[in-house]
C-alpha cells in the first residue's frame, strides 16, 4: 500500500472529493469503508463482510471512484466539483465513456438492476466520464452484441452472462483494460455450481489480467476465511478480510395465533394469522412479505387482495417465475414507496436497497439463521434505523423456530456455506466455452483451472477424461458427431461447428434453469413460467392462481400454456421446485434449546412465544418428556398401524432422511421384516409390525459409522436417485440440449434423453466420471452424507432417554403426518391428519378433565 509520503496531490484531492460527496449527502464514511478504499489503492484483493444496509456497495465502489478521479486530476483533466444537481444528468454513453475498468457480478437480476442505479449515482455527481450498463438475460440482443466490442466503463452482470462473454473471441480484447472484479453476495454463490462457474470465470480473467483486483461482498456467512480463499483462488497473494461494524440485531416479533393446535403439522400456509398480518401491514408504510415458496407467495398475495380489496394497486407480487416487467414494476413500487406491500420469495432476498421498506414479514420458518438475518436486513435502510421483522408461523412448532432464530442471532450463530468440489459437468461446459472463445492449449488451461478452489485437486486422469469427453463424447458416444464438440487444430482446442457453438451458448444458463412452460394470455401478455409437471395435470377449463390472478387454462401448445382470466371458485396453486427447505443444524440446535425450556442469549423477549407453546409442551412432558441438549430422546409408541420408534436428533430433514434409511436398512439386516421410515426436521420415525427395541448392542450397531456410506447407498434406491441427478448433470455438461426458444423440450423428454444416456454409460462406459459425479451428488446434496457422518458420531456419544408413550406425542405427530402425506390413498391425507389431531386433542382433554 502506498505510504502517506507517496500520495500524490491528485490522490489527495480525489480523496477529499470523495469525502465531500459523502458530506454533501449528510453521511460520514465508516472506518471499514476507508479501510477498503486504502486496500484497493494498495492493489489488494479481499472480502468485505458487513451487515445488510451498512454501505458495502460504496465501500467497494469508492476505491475505483477515488482512483479514477486521481487519474483524471493527475492528467490535468478538469473534473467538475461534486454536485447533488448533477445526478439528474443523463448517463454517459458508452461511446463517449472511459473503457472497461470494472466488472460487477451479482447472483440475481433484481440485484443487478439495483446495482446499476447505485453505481451510476456517484458517477454523475462526481463528474466522472464513466458509463454503467447491465448485461443479463433480460438485456436486448443489440446491446449485448455492442457490449462484446465496446463495453461500458462498468459492466454489471451475472455468472451465466460472464461465462457467455468468455465464449466470444473478441472478449479478451474488450477486457484489455479491466482492472477490478467485484462479486456481490458471494455467500449466495459459494455453496453451489454457480459459484464454481464464477471461480472458473475469475481464473480466466486473471490469466488475461494478472494484476486484476478481486473483491467479494457478503452479509451473512459463518466461514469467512474459507470464503475468501475460494474467491481469490489457489496461489493468490493473501487477501484482506474486512469486517464492517456490527449492526444492532433486528427487532424480531412473532405473531401468535389466537388459537394454536396442540398437535401441529407441516402443510398449512399460515392463513389463520391473516387478520393479524393485515393489522401489521396497516402499521407500516411499506412492507416486504417473504414466503419460502412461489406457491405460498401466490396464495398469500391472493389472500391479502381478497381481505383488503381497497388495497388494489398497493399490493404486488415478486418471484422468479413472473415476467420481467411485472418484477420490475414491483421493484419500482418498493423503491419509490408507492406500494404498501410486496409478497415475494428469495427473488428479493439479496442486497437490493429499498430504503422505504420499514418492516419485513416472514411467513413460515426461515429454516436458517442467515436467511432470517438476510431478509430482516431488507428493512431499516435509513441511518440509525433498526431492521424489523415480523414472524408469521404456519404451525405451532414454527413459533419455537422463530424464538430459536432470535437466540441464535444474539449469540452470533450463522451457518457456513460449503464450497462445491470438482463438479466435472461445470468443467466440461467451461472447456467448450473457452474453446469457443479464443481456444486453449491443454496444459495452459489445466494450470489455470487448478488455480480454482473447486479444481485444485483435479488429477491428470480426470483432466484427460474431460478433454476426451468434450472432444469425442467418450467411449460410448464417439460414434455420434454431435458429441464431438471440441477439436484440436495446431495444438489449440477450438469449436469448429457453428450449430454446436449456437447450442452451447444457449445452454450456458442450464446450471440454474428448470424445465418450464410459458404462461401467456390467449390474446395478450406473457405472465411468466411454471413447471410443466403442474400444467400437465390440468385439463382445459381448470383454474389456477398465477401472477396474482385467477386464470383458466385454455390450451397448451409449443411449451406454452394459454390462459384466460377466470371468475368464481378459487383455483389450485402451481407447485415449483425448491420448496423442500431443510432446517440448518445451527437452527436445529437452537430449537432444541427452546423446547427444553433452557435460557440463554436472546431468550429475553420470548415470553409470549413460550406461553403459546406451554400447552403443547405440557402434553409432551406428560405423555413423553421434553428433548434436552446433550441427550437423545427416543419414543416407542404402539398404534393400530404397528410399533413406532421415534428418534429426535434435531439435525434437519436431509440428514434425518439419511439416518432413517440407514437405520431401517440395518434393522432389516438383523432379521427380515418390513420397516417404513419417515423424517422431518426434528426427528425420524421407524414403523414395523413387531416391537422396535434395539437394545444396547442394537443401538451400537445402528449408530456405528463403520460402512456408513455403503449402507446409505444400499438403503435407498440410489440408482434412481443418481438417474434423476444425472439429468441436471447431463444438461450442464451439454449431453442434453434443452431446445430452442419457443420449442423447448419437455421435462419428460429431457428425462428420457438423459435416462437413455445414463443407461448407455452404465452398459458401455461404466467408468464415465459423470456417473460417479451423479452418485457423489446423491450422497452430498440429496442425503448430506457429511451431516449424516457427523450426526451419527455425535448421536453415538449421547446418553439416551427412552420413553414408552401411550399415544403419539406432539413431537411425533408431525413426523407421522409427513408419512401420511407421502402415502398414496383415495382418502385426503389432510382430512386424515386433521381427524387424528382432533382425536388426540380429545384424549388430552379427557385426561386432564379431572386435574
Amino acid at each position: 500500500m502506498a505510504t502517506e509520503a507517496q500520495v500524490s496531490p491528485a490522490t489527495d484531492a480525489a480523496r477529499a472529493r470523495l469525502e465531500a460527496w459523502f458530506a454533501g449527502r449528510g453521511w460520514r464514511p465508516f472506518d471499514f469503508q476507508r479501510e477498503v478504499w486504502d486496500a484497493y489503492a494498495g492493489g489488494e484483493s479481499g472480502l468485505l463482510h458487513a451487515p445488510t444496509g451498512m454501505g458495502k456497495t460504496l465501500a467497494v465502489w469508492g476505491g475505483p471512484l477515488r482512483a479514477g478521479l486521481a487519474e483524471l486530476l493527475d492528467a490535468g483533466v478538469e473534473v467538475p466539483e461534486s454536485s447533488r444537481e448533477s445526478q439528474d444528468v443523463a448517463p454517459v454513453r458508452p461511446a463517449d465513456a472511459a473503457p472497461l475498468r470494472l466488472l460487477w457480478v451479482t447472483p440475481l437480476r433484481a440485484l443487478a438492476r439495483d446495482t446499476v442505479r447505485a453505481l451510476r449515482e456517484p458517477i454523475a455527481e462526481l463528474g466522472l466520464p464513466w458509463s454503467v450498463e447491465l448485461r443479463t438475460g433480460d438485456t436486448s440482443g443489440s446491446v449485448k452484441k455492442r457490449q462484446r466490442t465496446r463495453p461500458p466503463t462498468v459492466l454489471v452482470t451475472t455468472p451465466e452472462s460472464l461465462s457467455l462473454l468468455l465464449s466470444y473471441r473478441e472478449t479478451r480484447q474488450a477486457f484489455r483494460t479491466l482492472g477490478t472484479v467485484v462479486v456481490d453476495e458471494w455467500h449466495e454463490l459459494l455453496g453451489g455450481k454457480r459459484g464454481v462457474q464464477t471461480e472458473l470465470g475469475l481464473a480466466r480473467l486473471r490469466r488475461w489480467r494478472p494484476e486484476l483486483r478481486t473483491w467479494g461482498l457478503s452479509a451473512t456467512l459463518g466461514n469467512l476465511e474459507e470464503a475468501l480463499d475460494v474467491l481469490l483462488g489457489v496461489g493468490a497473494p493473501e487477501g484482506r478480510l474486512v469486517r464492517g461494524p456490527e449492526r444492532p440485531p433486528p427487532e424480531v416479533r412473532t405473531l401468535i395465533p389466537r388459537s394454536l393446535e396442540r398437535f401441529p403439522w407441516a402443510g398449512h400456509l399460515g392463513l389463520r394469522t391473516l387478520p393479524a398480518v393485515v393489522e401489521a401491514l396497516e402499521e407500516a408504510d411499506t412492507s416486504l412479505l417473504f414466503t419460502n415458496t412461489r406457491s405460498q407467495c401466490e396464495v398469500w398475495f391472493q389472500a391479502l387482495h381478497d381481505a383488503r380489496p381497497d388495497w388494489t394497486g398497493e399490493l404486488a407480487l415478486h418471484h422468479g417465475s413472473l415476467d420481467r416487467e411485472d418484477r420490475a414494476a414491483a421493484e419500482r413500487g418498493l423503491r419509490d414507496g408507492s406500494l404498501r406491500c410486496v409478497v415475494a420469495t428469495s427473488s428479493l432476498d439479496l442486497g437490493v436497497d429499498f430504503s422505504p421498506v420499514d418492516q419485513v414479514l416472514q411467513v413460515g420458518s426461515p429454516k436458517g439463521v442467515g436467511r432470517l438475518l438476510q431478509r430482516a436486513g431488507r428493512s431499516g435502510h435509513q441511518p440509525g434505523e433498526r431492521s424489523r421483522i415480523v414472524c408469521v408461523p404456519t404451525h405451532a412448532f414454527e413459533i419455537a423456530e422463530f424464538a430459536a432464530a432470535r437466540r441464535a442471532i444474539s449469540s452470533g450463530g450463522v451457518e457456513p456455506r460449503r464450497p462445491v468440489d470438482r463438479p466435472l459437468d461445470v468443467l466440461a461446459q467451461h472447456l467448450v466455452t473457452v474453446a469457443l472463445g479464443e481456444g486453449f492449449v491443454a496444459d495452459e488451461l489445466l494450470a489455470e483451472v487448478r488455480t480454482t478452489r473447486a479444481f485444485r485437486d483435479l488429477t491428470g486422469e480426470e483432466w484427460a477424461w474431460a478433454l476426451d469427453f468434450v472432444g469425442t463424447g467418450g467411449p460410448a458416444l464417439k460414434a455420434y458427431p454431435r458429441y464431438a464438440k471440441v477439436r484440436q487444430v495446431d495444438g489449440r482446442y477450438r469449436v469448429p461447428d457453428r450449430t454446436i457453438a449456437r447450442r452451447h451458448r444457449m445452454a450456458i444458463g442450464t446450471i440454474t434453469s428448470d424445465s418450464a412452460m410459458v404462461v401467456r394470455f390467449l390474446r395478450g401478455a406473457r405472465l411468466g413460467t411454471v413447471e410443466e409437471s403442474f400444467i400437465s395435470r390440468l385439463r382445459p377449463g381448470e383454474q389456477f392462481l398465477f401472477a396474482g390472478r385467477r386464470v383458466k387454462l385454455v390450451r397448451t401448445k409449443d411449451m406454452t400454456a394459454y390462459v384466460r382470466l377466470a371468475k368464481g371458485a378459487r383455483g389450485t396453486v402451481p407447485r415449483w421446485m425448491g420448496g423442500r427447505l431443510p432446517i440448518s443444524s445451527e437452527l436445529g440446535a437452537a430449537v432444541l434449546g427452546v423446547l427444553s425450556g433452557g435460557t440463554g442469549p436472546g431468550a429475553e423477549g420470548g415470553e409470549a412465544e413460550m406461553e403459546a407453546l406451554a400447552p403443547l409442551l405440557a402434553i409432551q412432558e406428560r405423555w413423553s418428556r421434553r428433548p434436552e441438549p446433550g441427550r437423545l430422546l427416543v419414543e416407542r409408541t404402539r398404534s393400530r398401524e404397528g410399533h413406532h420408534l421415534f428418534v429426535y436428533p434435531f439435525l434437519g430433514r436431509f440428514v434425518h432422511d439419511g439416518l432413517a434409511a440407514v437405520w431401517a436398512w440395518r434393522l432389516t439386516r438383523q432379521r427380515p421384516r418390513t420397516i417404513h421410515a419417515s423424517a422431518n426436521d426434528y426427528g425420524v420415525e421407524l414403523l414395523a409390525e413387531d416391537p422396535l427395541d434395539p437394545g444396547e448392542d442394537g443401538w451400537a450397531e445402528l449408530l456405528s459409522q463403520e460402512g456408513l456410506p455403503e449402507d446409505v447407498l444400499a438403503s435407498i434406491n440410489a440408482a434412481e436417485l443418481a438417474r434423476r441427478r444425472f439429468r441436471d448433470i447431463a444438461q450442464v455438461a451439454g449431453l442434453v440440449f434443452p431446445g430452442y426458444p419457443g420449442s423447448g423440450k419437455s421435462t419428460r423428454q429431457l428425462q428420457a434423453s438423459a435416462g437413455l444416456i445414463f443407461d448407455v454409460f452404465q452398459d458401455y462406459d461404466a467408468g464415465n466420471l459423470l456417473l460417479e459425479q451423479s452418485r457423489r451428488e446423491v450422497l452430498e446434496r440429496d442425503l448430506e452424507i457429511r451431516g449424516v457422518l457427523e450426526g451419527m458420531q455425535r448421536l453415538a456419544a449421547l446418553p439416551r432417554d427412552e420413553v414408552e408413550t401411550p399415544r403419539l406425542s406432539p413431537l411425533a405427530f408431525p413426523i407421522w403426518a409427513e408419512r401420511m402425506a407421502a402415502q398414496v390413498s383415495s382418502e385426503s391425507w389432510r382430512d386424515r391428519v386433521e381427524r387424528m389431531s382432533v382425536r388426540l386433542e380429545e384424549r388430552w382433554d379427557a385426561e386432564t378433565a379431572d386435574d
